[in-house]
């Protein structure tokens, strides 16, 4: 077992870890997750490389955290599954100072709050951008609004115009290319 692991793993007994594929991630419940980082820093993951997440729709998110030995020799993911009703998680900024950009990041593009990171400032949206754009719940617009790409409209190929269909995500109501 990773070193990292095992200092995770008796710094918070809850923790689940998983090797495989030459890869190990540790599981934490959310509450757990400042102390499992600590105890990650304390076994020698010195070294913060990201810090993101990922949208699991019904699930909810996840947060995960990419820590290491600063010669890389051994590494770990860190994960904590958050409800979608309740999106949020106690900043890591305390253990590692680089995360408050990467939970900058998070936030804005998956709207999980992180408790105790005062700094929430826009990094990548323009100002009054409303949603998130990487939850997989956010419908991209601009599949609607944008005409074909290409030279022709695959519908002039056979002489007769083809059923047009919504891109995945995108609400029955709106209007499509064509339509207004």
């Amino acid at each position: 077992m990773s070193t990292i692991a095992a200092a995770v793993r008796a710094g918070v007994a809850e923790a689940t870890v998983l090797d495989a594929f030459a890869s190990v991630t540790i599981d934490v419940p959310r509450e757990s997750w400042v102390r499992a980082l600590t105890a990650a820093y304390d076994g020698g993951a010195t070294y913060f490389d990201f810090l993101t997440a990922y949208d699991e729709l019904a699930a909810g998110f996840v947060v995960v955290v990419h820590v290491s030995t600063p010669d890389a020799h051994d590494h770990v993911l860190v994960r904590a599954r958050l409800p979608r009703d309740d999106a949020s998680i106690a900043t890591a900024v305390a253990v590692y100072r680089g995360a408050s950009w990467h939970e900058r990041e998070t936030h804005e593009m998956f709207g999980i709050t992180f408790t105790g990171n005062a700094d929430d400032a826009a990094l990548l949206l323009p100002p009054g951008f409303s949603g998130h754009p990487l939850r997989k719940d956010f419908v991209l617009a601009s599949r609607v609004a944008k005409p074909w790409p290409g030279d022709k409209d695959p519908a002039d190929s056979t002489g007769k115009p083809r059923r047009r269909t919504l891109p995945p995500g995108v609400p029955a109501e709106w209007p499509t290319q064509g339509d207004t």
